[in-house]
């Protein structure tokens, strides 16, 4: 209540990016403070063991984890945690620092609870990164979400060097890594959602020859049509990938109550929020589909409401990721989904999420 009273207000004075970075200053202070972590914990975290699953040998004690993207460098996983999530994904990294594109790089869309970004990969670097998350680790399940360092002449077998450099540096503190594979990678512009590409990488990365290896998703985007997430699918699993995050953000504009005089101000950049729930949750059910409900899928894309995260849960996924829903609606939303996730289950009189498709079928 308070967040959208008052904090919320004050904050959508600032730009997308000068409130993002507010927010990360007051959430690194709560990171380092165990009477803030304590104080977050009482108003915001909400547990039971009906939400806990065992995915991938780890524990996740609710379902409901931060989004690529918010905390790009490891700073703030003690806060994430405190608020209650399930697990917290850090990135992208990418094997060299960078500062990412000139600002303004981040935009609201209020009529459309949404987001444009075009942050361009801004980070630390792998290495430096890794070694703070070694001091900074919490105890609930950490992914780190890699991609190919911003820069233009990195390209065919440098783009893979850079992959497989931030791989190894993620391997040494990740629960699980996800592989970014939707930017510009290869000599000609395509990206590693390109087939023989993701062929390449995926070789690379020796996913399928090292059993030791950390478990190992790939996200897609929005705007893959069924056909090429199928062929792209049938790569992943040839390369026994272990599982899949779905999806990343889109290039569309289709459909926005913004007007266009403002989008065609705004200009390139991948649309988070609301807008593309739809297409996540189809591509989270092709993705459920297509590999008989055998692989964990991470759903995330428009997560706002408890509704939408029920539709992504029943379209297969058995994990979920919320960012811009979080600007809108607060850290509160996280109490607020895993409690009437509660009560939906207890109502059905079934115990754990996974029973919840065959439940409600």
């Amino acid at each position: 209540m308070i967040y959208n009273s008052l904090v919320k207000s004050l904050l959508f004075q600032l730009d997308a990016e000068q409130a993002h970075s507010a927010v990360h200053r007051f959430a690194e202070t709560v990171s380092k403070s165990s009477a803030l972590k304590a104080l977050a914990s009482s108003i915001y975290n909400y547990q039971s063991p009906k939400l806990s699953q065992q995915i991938w040998g780890l524990t996740f004690r609710n379902p409901i984890g931060l989004a690529a993207g918010f905390d790009k460098n490891g700073q703030l996983p003690q806060a994430m945690e405190a608020i209650g999530l399930g697990f917290v994904e850090i990135g992208s990294i990418t094997a060299n620092p960078n500062t990412g594109n000139p600002k303004p790089r981040m935009f609201r869309l209020p009529e459309d609870r949404a987001l444009i970004n075009r942050m361009g990969l801004n980070n630390d670097g792998a290495q430096t990164i890794v070694k703070r998350l070694k001091n900074n680790k919490p105890s609930i399940p950490l992914g780190i979400n890699i991609a190919k360092t911003h820069n233009p002449s990195i390209m065919g077998d440098a783009a893979i060097r850079d992959y497989v450099h931030s791989f190894t540096e993620a391997k040494k503190v990740a629960d699980y890594i996800t592989v970014n594979i939707s930017c510009p990678n290869t000599n000609e512009g395509k990206t590693f959602e390109d087939p023989s590409a993701l062929d390449e990488l995926l070789s690379a990365l020796q996913i399928r020859d090292d059993a030791r290896v950390v478990p190992t998703t790939v996200k897609f985007s929005t705007d893959l049509s069924k056909d090429e997430l199928l062929e792209l699918l049938e790569i992943c699993e040839n390369h026994r990938v272990h599982g899949y995050v779905a999806c990343n953000t889109s290039s569309s504009r289709d459909g926005l109550q913004t007007d266009q005089a403002t989008l065609n101000k705004i200009g390139r950049g991948g649309l988070s929020g609301r807008p593309i729930a739809k297409k996540s949750v189809q591509i989270v059910q092709w993705i459920s589909d297509a590999t008989n409900g055998q692989k964990p899928i991470i759903g995330v894309g428009g997560i706002d409401d408890f509704n939408t995260a029920l539709k992504m849960l029943l379209a297969g996924a058995d994990l979920l990721q919320m960012y811009t829903g979080l600007i809108y609606e607060g850290p509160g939303l996280v109490k607020s989904i895993n409690r009437q996730l509660l009560k939906e289950l207890k109502e059905l009189n079934i115990s754990s999420i996974h029973q919840l498709v065959k439940a409600i079928d």
